[in-house]
């Protein structure tokens, strides 16, 4: 099964607050990928023992990838580090623990005896060569007695930065709190004067929103500041007028002490949208300022202090304001009015669904593991019990519906998950007709969970009408243009989302996809890359790198990108393709014999790919069948795969497609 992933990162807490009496320590837990099985075996029995576990599992973590590991390093009781032959020459691995030494935190584990590093040694690991991961387990006891006399180790305040320091003159933080301050109602007047001279410049429509600060003086509430940002840049996306940021570019600054000048160069963007929340019970206080990215002055600032229940207000008040002001600056017309209610705009009045629907989005983003998705579902749920009519949080029940199908669901178990979800989006469409994220989530399920490309073309294009200034539904809409060989389509959506997300390796993967699915393999290669570069952990990069690589010829560069996969399904498809080009039918087929024994009915989609290389015509159709019978996600890839080639010309493979819905 295949999934187009969200841009989501890490963290290690669902947000819930424990009674002091009963707080469950955090671990953040470091290791080297090769180590992935025992360091799974090791989480799991942690978290039996009472601990709340952070391992990034494959974090799909864009452009926040780094900073994500370093909030949860600095959040955490304890670093928990696996050293092994592998980890004790990884540079991440010796970059986290090196953290952890220095926040006084650190609990060294050796895997298979191997002596930590220099600079380690004088550290006692505790030696898990017998480790059972029992409950009664000695080693698990003497793990958690470790953990606990980290948790205790008199240190920095948690969360506190090591090294605090005023900003220096100009940087956005000195910026947030020197501003006027506006009224609102006078705001956008005055804003629109202060940019009346700036309209002739080129990207002058162009904003940013920078994470918001969390001032609340509780590091779980950094949910609730992410949230409200994330709200404010979705409705400033909303007008088309503007050319908004995406949340993944815009999330890599979090906290950062750099220039504005220099973040809005490195974003490509004229203005930076910067705030800070300080969240007290039910009162809401919130700091918004915006900066110019040329001259880093600030032009306006104002605070909304409100009730819990009014922050929709808020953030439909810096929103428009913001957006009066930049409309001015390029001459654009009025912008638009705000949502007569937040039903229209697919939000919510009630505060405590606000809070539910926020945490369900931050633990969704983490897309970590099969827990912290259900837990989002689990938010969103009980967002939908107190505002059965929030769209936005239907519409986030569909996607964690489909994400719980497409990555953990069991063949013959996921149809009922994606009925389900297709209900879930259609009714946030019904609520809120003009919300374009539940369209694009529909298409998602329908195309990807359904496999009906004819259903999913409405939905689809619907959302990239509304979504024309949205990252992701420009990407989602791209991908599926791209599927169904409107490669112009998909090419000019995919353009559009780079533009307001050039800092996510996702993006980049997903421009790189497009191209291959044009046939365009060395056009291919650059995005890859380029994503790699930004986050090397990243799944199914390198594998397309070596499909590409593959049908240039390349077959040398194509091995070696597929041996770099993480991902076992792909690296042993990639693998055993390379053996078939490379006239080694029979390492295909024993490399084909290792994916079927580790993965079986789950990857009946990669199995065609390899039997329709290796001439197995039959062969490969049957595993086609089967997997249309099983819903393999994976079919999506099927009209303009170069690896089906062999089997176009076939009455079965054409009947397939066409049931489909593919022409």
């Amino acid at each position: 099964m295949t999934q187009v992933p969200s841009a989501g990162a890490g963290t290690m807490s669902s947000g819930t607050h424990d009674p002091p009496a009963t707080k469950r320590p955090t671990v953040f837990l470091s290791y080297s990928h090769a180590d992935q099985v025992p360091a799974q075996r090791l989480a799991g029995a942690l978290q039996e023992a009472g601990c709340e576990v952070w391992w990034d599992t494959l974090i799909e973590g864009g452009a926040a990838f780094a900073k994500s590991i370093e909030a949860a390093l600095e959040a955490s009781d304890a670093v928990v580090v696996l050293w092994s032959k592998a980890s004790t020459g990884s540079d991440w691995v010796l970059d986290e623990a090196a953290r952890g030494r220095d926040l006084k935190k650190l609990v060294p584990l050796s895997l298979d005896g191997s002596e930590p590093p220099l600079g380690f040694r004088q550290y006692q690991a505790i030696d898990l060569r017998g480790f059972k991961g029992g409950a009664d387990d000695p080693l698990l006891a003497a793990i958690r007695r470790a953990v606990d006399a980290a948790a205790t180790r008199e240190r920095s305040p948690r969360g506190a930065p090591v090294h605090v320091a005023p900003p220096p003159s100009g940087t956005r933080r000195a910026l947030l709190f020197g501003g006027i301050a506006l009224a609102l109602g006078a705001g956008g007047g005055l804003l629109a004067w202060r940019f009346r001279d700036r309209g002739a410049r080129a990207g002058g429509n162009s904003v940013a929103v920078l994470p918001f600060d969390n001032l609340s003086g509780d590091p779980q509430q950094a949910y609730f500041s992410d949230g409200l940002s994330e709200e404010v840049r979705a409705t400033l996306a909303r007008n088309h007028a503007l050319r908004v940021m995406a949340q993944s570019s815009s999330g890599r600054f979090r906290g950062a002490s750099a220039d504005a000048k220099a973040i809005a160069r490195e974003l490509g963007v004229a203005f930076l949208l910067d705030g800070s929340v300080r969240r007290a019970g039910d009162d809401v206080r919130v700091n918004a300022e915006l900066v110019d990215g040329e001259t880093g002055v600030s032009v306006w600032s104002d605070v909304f202090e409100r009730r819990l229940d009014d922050v929709f207000a808020v953030q439909e008040g810096i929103a428009v304001a913001v957006a009066t002001a930049l409309a001015s600056a390029v001459g654009a017309a009025e912008p638009p009015a705000p949502a007569a209610s937040p039903q229209a705009g697919g939000a919510t009045s009630n505060a405590a669904a606000f809070d539910a629907y926020l945490r369900g989005r931050a633990l969704y983003d983490l897309s970590a593991d099969e827990a912290s998705e259900r837990q989002a579902l689990a938010q969103f749920d009980a967002a939908l019990a107190l505002d059965p009519d929030y769209a936005a949080a239907h519409a986030a029940r569909a996607r964690s519906l489909t994400a719980i199908a497409n990555q953990y669901g069991k063949p013959g178990e996921t149809a009922a998950m994606y009925d389900a979800a297709i209900v879930a989006a259609r009714r946030a469409i019904e609520i809120a007709p003009g919300l374009a994220d539940a369209y694009s989530t529909l298409g998602f399920t329908l195309f990807q969970g359904k496999l009906d490309a004819t259903a999913a073309r409405e939905p689809f294009e619907r959302s990239a009408q509304l979504g024309a200034g949205e990252s992701t539904v420009l990407a989602r809409f791209a991908q599926y243009a791209a599927r169904c060989g409107r490669d112009a389509e998909a090419a000019s959506a995919m353009q559009r989302a780079i533009e307001r997300d050039a800092l996510n390796p996702l993006i980049h993967r997903a421009a790189g996809a497009i191209a291959y699915a044009a046939r365009r393999y060395e056009d291919s290669l650059a995005p890859l890359e380029r994503a790699l570069a930004m986050n090397p952990r990243m799944s199914r990069a390198p594998a397309m790198r070596g499909d590409a690589l593959l049908n240039l010829g390349r077959l040398d560069e194509a091995r070696a990108a597929y041996d770099a996969e993480p991902v076992v399904d792909f690296r042993l498809t990639g693998l055993a393709l390379v053996a078939q080009r490379d006239n080694d039918a029979a390492g295909a087929r024993s490399t084909l014999g290792q994916l079927i024994a580790a993965e079986g009915d789950r990857v009946r989609y990669q199995q065609a790919q390899v039997l329709a290389q290796l001439g197995d015509v039959g062969g490969a159709l049957d595993a086609l069948e089967r997997a249309r019978a099983l819903g393999d996600s994976g079919l999506i890839y099927a009209r303009n795969d170069p690896f089906l080639d062999p089997l176009r010309a076939e009455p079965r493979m054409q009947r397939l497609l066409a049931g489909m819905g593919f022409t």
